[in-house]
């Protein structure tokens, strides 16, 4: 599946972007006011960690609509450690809370599938080749 996303300077902002994306609202991204930024939405790291909660939450729905579990929602935390993002590394603590299950084991199943949405899955284990060019200004 293809899918295009647009990324537009907006005007008269000093890092601010507005992110077009078929079917939905606009989206917005900013740079925090520590970076020059004006802080006004969230910065690219933010949806990065965001887009890891938000699929292990569906994942973990998903299963346990499947098995007719009693869920009736998920907390999802999401902690960033970028102090070495330099080095290589960036870490995610994610704490995951899942309401109305009450089996432990039902939990423990619920986090170990988790681990499998594809955006855990995409951030751990995959290639992700860029490639950038040039556009021609019109």
């Amino acid at each position: 599946m293809k899918k295009t996303i647009e990324v537009i300077s907006v005007r008269n902002h000093i890092f601010r972007q507005r992110v077009e994306l078929d079917g939905f609202d606009d989206l917005f991204v900013d740079v925090p006011v520590a970076y020059g930024g004006e802080g006004s939405a969230p910065d690219p790291h933010d949806y990065f960690d965001l887009s890891l909660g938000a699929c292990k939450a569906i994942t973990s729905m998903m299963y346990a609509k499947r098995k007719g579990w009693p869920l009736e929602g998920i907390s999802v935390k999401v902690q960033r450690d970028d102090s070495e993002e330099r080095n290589g590394t960036y870490r995610l603590d994610v704490e995951m809370t899942f309401h109305g299950i009450e089996d432990a084991a039902q939990r423990a199943r619920l986090e170990e599938i988790s681990h499998k949405c594809p955006i855990h899955r995409l951030m751990t284990s995959s290639t992700v080749e860029v490639n950038t060019r040039v556009g021609v200004d019109a």
